[in-house]
């Protein structure tokens, strides 16, 4: 088969579109269309139905994609190698950190240690609010993840790593007063907070805490940047409740004298480390596994 065939079926699916593919591929539109119908004859199946809004793929489509990633990753992977033969590890690694978690701490630390160990990588990094990293993974489109959660998912094996304990930061203009003991949850009924989306595993960990207390979740913003949250809590206009990592994030950023007080009962979510289950990292991208596994032990903290 001819690899271009599958790079051109990947760009469509990403774009969406036949015309947007051809665009960014250099191609004529009925060349790429050609393309695609050889595809579909070489597999015998239907892989992409059109439409007015673009393209989407059948079910086949989702399973020719997920292999075309794997296969073209293996081909670059192969590449790198021989080009590294008998020297250090090279090729590229994807790597997904959810936001507003421990693992967005991580990125600059990760790129830093995998340059300093294995300078042959190329390590991509990702954090992003809008894509599903377990879909990424069983897709090939990442090789690993940090995420919340523990499954279990099908396709996708899950290594929890850390439990993240949430905390709430607040202004002291809302007149919560600075303990190292935790904060009941009923003491924040109604306090104006800004949160992340309702999609987010932050925020429905604290729509579950609060629904289970009786008390009244009040978000008068959502915020899916930690830098504008920051400033937005520093400024005062509304609290928040992170897990710590994020939360000292927050503190240490702030120009103000924030409150931080872990709440209680206790919010917390688990983290874990992502990868597709029945397949096995290449060398690249478990050596990059075992730079994770080792700054995410290092945030691994007592329970209070």
């Amino acid at each position: 088969m001819d690899i271009r065939r599958l790079k051109s079926f990947i760009v469509i699916v990403d774009t969406g579109s036949i015309t947007r593919a051809a665009d960014i591929l250099h191609v004529a539109q009925p060349a790429l269309s050609q393309q695609l119908a050889s595809l579909e004859e070489h597999f015998g199946q239907k892989l992409l139905l059109r439409s007015q809004q673009g393209v989407s793929m059948t079910d086949a489509g989702h399973a020719v994609y997920r292999h075309a990633q794997i296969i073209l990753r293996q081909m670059d992977q192969a590449q790198a190698d021989a080009s590294a033969a008998g020297n250090s590890l090279a090729g590229r690694v994807s790597v997904g950190l959810v936001p507003f978690s421990s693992a967005a701490t991580l990125s600059v630390d990760l790129l830093a240690e995998t340059r300093k160990r294995h300078p042959g990588i190329l390590l991509h990094l990702t954090e992003s609010v809008g894509q599903t990293y377990s879909q990424m993974i069983m897709t090939g489109r990442l090789e690993m993840a940090l995420i919340h959660g523990v499954g279990p998912l099908k396709g996708v094996k899950f290594e929890p790593i850390l439990s993240e304990e949430f905390f709430l930061v607040a202004h002291p203009n809302f007149a919560i007063e600075a303990d190292e003991k935790p904060i009941a949850v009923a003491a924040l009924d109604g306090l104006p907070l800004l949160m992340p989306p309702a999609y987010n595993f932050v925020r429905r960990a604290v729509d579950t805490a609060f629904t289970r207390s009786r008390v009244t979740l009040k978000v008068v913003g959502e915020v899916e940047i930690v830098r504008t949250l920051t400033r937005a809590v520093s400024d005062g206009l509304g609290a928040t409740i992170m897990p710590k990592a994020i939360a000292d994030r927050i503190v240490t950023e702030s120009g103000e004298p924030l409150v931080c007080r872990m709440v209680t009962p206790r919010i917390e979510e688990t983290l874990s480390l992502c990868v597709a289950d029945g397949m096995s990292l290449s060398e690249p991208a478990a050596a990059v596994r075992d730079i994770l596994l080792e700054l995410t032990a290092r945030l691994k903290l007592p329970r209070g």
